[in-house]
């Protein structure tokens, strides 16, 4: 391993004059396709588990969702055309002699995470395509070498940063809000497709919010610009607790009510009719978008959990970032970056890129090596936290 520390006195991004956030909610189609590369993986992970003992190669990181058309309107309308999911990767469909359903895991993955997550019209009006095929002969060879020290499945970079910004702290607050379950039970209107976007100059935000409206719980014009400001109402009391910000939420910004366009949706999802979706087009391995930030675009949804460097580079640069700011006195803000090669030992990237805010950075060298090679041993239980939904890559 190659460690190399240095000093950047800018890694802030709340400290500069302008910043520019993102985060795209649990319904938007990119988030969906991202979701449902993660469950086909889960599944896929418990069924190895449970019938050989332990996890065989797949990568099931490329699911496209093709929207549908729909017809809503006040009271309730219709889906038009269904909504088409193409799960497509890698996977090993047969395992001494033992043949593995991998296209009814996948479809019954997609189809259990909808049902949980999503309004019941969309598991209604779905079509799941599984197109998932055995990986190549040297990948599961590589795979398979790798019984006593786990080997790098690509060639590939991580990245992650510590701590986030007020701004950050702010989106992915405001998302999660609009999509608690409380908030649903009081506004059921305000449905799981919300995107946030925001900018700040200076201490001002403007905070754009895309939240699609079900349209059988809206039931006129006046009860639809009710739930809009329902939405701003919730979002600035966010605002008000992250603090320290002056805050203006514009919602729906594409409505024109005196031309009768409004966000309407049936289900609450723009998948319906108004946009696609593919893994890793949407949020980072931070939950968020941040254009300010060192970020990768590897897709790390669906990637498998035990050798895809693409996957666990992206979460250990974060966990190796995180724990810098929280142990080493001094040192407010860290970013790093993770290489791997192929073939090489999970637990021993090429390079580990790190850079800190303050000198005292670099004269504690030996500490974040140190560090280091405890979040690069931390395999094993990335696993078991992906396996068992406690870590999150979107």
């Amino acid at each position: 391993m190659t460690l190399v520390v240095r000093l950047r006195s800018q890694l802030d991004p709340g400290l500069n004059e302008v910043e520019i956030v993102e985060r795209k909610g649990l319904g938007h189609p990119d988030s969906i396709c991202d979701a449902l590369s993660e469950e086909v993986s889960r599944s896929l992970c418990r069924y190895y588990l449970e019938q050989f003992g332990h996890i065989l190669h797949h990568n099931v990181d490329k699911v496209l969702l093709v929207g549908g058309s729909s017809k809503p309107r006040f009271g309730g309308g219709e889906i038009v055309q269904p909504i088409e999911i193409f799960v497509a990767g890698r996977a090993t469909a047969e395992w001494n002699g033992s043949v593995i359903p991998v296209a009814d895991l996948a479809t019954e993955a997609c189809m259990a995470w909808i049902r949980a997550h999503l309004r019941e019209e969309v598991a209604h009006h779905v079509r799941i395509t599984p197109l998932v095929r055995p990986g190549s002969t040297d990948l599961r060879a590589l795979f398979a070498r790798g019984t006593r020290r786990l080997l790098a499945n690509d060639t590939s970079c991580g990245a992650g940063f510590a701590p986030l910004s007020r701004l950050e702290r702010l989106v992915l607050q405001v998302e999660r809000a609009l999509n608690d379950t409380n908030t649903k039970t009081r506004y059921p209107a305000i449905g799981e497709d919300v995107k946030v976007m925001a900018v700040r100059h200076a201490e001002r935000v403007t905070l754009t919010v895309a939240c699609a409206m079900v349209d059988r719980f809206v039931r006129n014009a006046t009860d639809y610009s009710e739930h809009k400001i329902a939405v701003q109402r919730i979002a600035m009391d966010v605002a008000r607790a992250v603090g320290s910000l002056d805050v203006t939420v514009h919602v729906n910004a594409a409505d024109d009510e005196s031309s009768d366009v409004r966000y309407l949706t049936v289900t609450g999802t723009s998948a319906e009719a108004g946009d696609d979706g593919e893994t890793g087009r949407g949020n980072r391995s931070s939950g968020l978008i941040t254009p300010y930030r060192v970020m990768t675009m590897e897709a790390a949804a669906g990637k498998n959990p035990v050798t895809h460097v693409g996957k666990l580079y992206q979460l250990m640069s974060a966990d190796l970032s995180r724990r810098i700011v929280t142990e080493i006195a001094d040192i407010t803000a860290a970013e790093c970056l993770l290489v791997s090669e192929i073939g090489r030992p999970v637990s021993d990237p090429c390079l580990v890129d790190v850079a800190v805010d303050r000198p005292a950075g670099q004269s504690a060298r030996s500490q974040i090596e140190q560090l280091a090679a405890d979040v690069l041993k931390s395999g094993d239980q990335l696993t078991a936290d992906l396996l068992n939904e406690r870590r999150s890559v979107f």
